[in-house]
């Protein structure tokens, strides 16, 4: 009986034990099932994209943002967030996210073009984009952001390019014009038709200036330079810009004088850097008084990325105002049009020597001071001295 009695015991407990073992284990499994694992916080977003859709993404030059049915940010570019359109997980323009519900809720594609605030700047400058929204799937909206604003600066750029070419075209012709009318008129009157050809003559030659300038801005902008560069010595340069402006300068009295610029050799394409330097010189003659002096000076200056050729353009003449040194170097911008118009200046000139300077890996800069004059800085990477020819090595005759 005894023993009977210690083994019924003993089982009793090894039952409490074991139900008092399972009903904890209960416990455990019921709390962290309720507990939020990493996976259901961060949900694997292959697993909600649809197959492939991932790679596509990736391979898109647009921003691409993709998002869920409660307009929580899935799947966004890098693009998308340098944008500023994806913040803190969420989409922040409110016109986007607009279209999205609208798309999700009739499965309609929307796309619009739109402004918006650039950010990291003080400034008001606006980003132009275009919006493209499209249902991806069942629950999944996509949307595609194109950065319209290097597109749209060019298209300003251009309509204000082809808007000036017109203005200036349309003042020759239009003089040439009126003058051959009262050629007409004036037929029975010598001095009239002499003095209304002089004129005519005038503005043909204006109007070629202004055609070749084109011309040559064109080829500057379009044509690599390097392509066929070569070493170029300055005082070559030098010499064919002042004669190019010596009819000018001899009629204007005006002396011209060269230093410094032997032993120096410039790296780059020939006719564009003697186009870029006579039109310096050519600047510096026609907006100088008479009796006055130009000068060109060269020097080899030490820059990190290795040495520099400047070429300085300096004259006596009225300078230019600071409000309008910033803009010198714009297309048809000129400071004083009145005075462009009398001295035959198209407004091309400068820009032509900017385009020149920047595709030779150099720059140009401007110091004036009004009633004092201006000096003109071209600066160059400077090409290597040609190694000297060696002397043919002769062998004695054997004896």
């Amino acid at each position: 009986m005894d023993v009977n009695a210690a083994v019924a015991a003993a089982a009793a407990i090894a039952g409490l034990c074991t139900g008092v073992i399972a009903m904890l284990a209960f416990r455990w499994s019921e709390r962290d099932q309720a507990r939020p694992t990493r996976s259901s916080m961060r949900p694997d977003i292959n697993a909600v994209l649809p197959p492939g859709v991932d790679t596509v993404l990736s391979a898109l030059r647009s921003s691409a943002v993709v998002l869920d049915e409660g307009d929580a940010v899935v799947k966004a570019s890098s693009a998308a967030y340098a944008l500023g359109l994806v913040r803190g997980g969420k989409l922040a323009v409110e016109p986007m996210l607009h279209m999205a519900r609208d798309t999700r809720r009739d499965g309609e594609i929307r796309q619009v073009e739109l402004d918006l605030p650039r950010r990291g700047t003080g400034r008001g400058e606006a980003l132009a984009v275009s919006a493209r929204v499209a249902p991806l799937g069942s629950r999944l909206v996509l949307l595609l952001v194109e950065d319209l604003t290097e597109a749209r600066r060019i298209e300003a750029v251009r309509r204000d390019f082809v808007a000036n070419v017109s203005h200036e075209l349309k003042t020759p012709v239009g003089a040439i014009s009126l003058l051959s009318e009262a050629v007409m008129d004036a037929a029975d009157d010598p001095e009239a038709v002499s003095r209304f050809a002089g004129r005519m003559q005038i503005e043909s030659t204006r109007l070629i200036n202004l055609v070749q300038e084109l011309i040559d801005l064109s080829r500057v902008q379009n044509d690599d330079p390097l392509e066929d560069a070569e070493p170029v010595r300055v005082d070559t340069l030098v010499a064919e810009a002042i004669d190019r402006c010596r009819h000018t300068a001899s009629s204007k009295q005006i002396t011209m004088a060269a230093g410094g610029t032997a032993d120096l050799r410039v790296w780059g394409n020939r006719g564009q850097l003697a186009a870029a330097l006579g039109n310096l010189v050519e600047n510096a003659v026609n907006y100088s008084p008479a009796r006055t002096r130009v000068g060109i000076a060269g020097r080899r200056v030490t820059a990190p990325g290795g040495d520099l050729i400047e070429i300085a353009v300096t004259d006596q003449g009225i300078g230019i105002p600071e409000k309008d040194r910033e803009r010198i170097f714009e297309r048809f911008y000129r400071v004083d049009p009145a005075r462009s118009r009398a001295t035959g200046g198209t407004g091309l000139g400068l820009a032509i020597v900017k385009h020149v300077a920047a595709s030779h890996g150099g720059e140009v800069s401007v110091w004036s001071s009004e009633g004092q004059g201006s000096t003109f800085t071209l600066r160059l990477p400077e090409a290597a001295a040609p190694a000297p020819a060696t002397a043919p090595r002769t062998h004695p005759t054997p004896a």
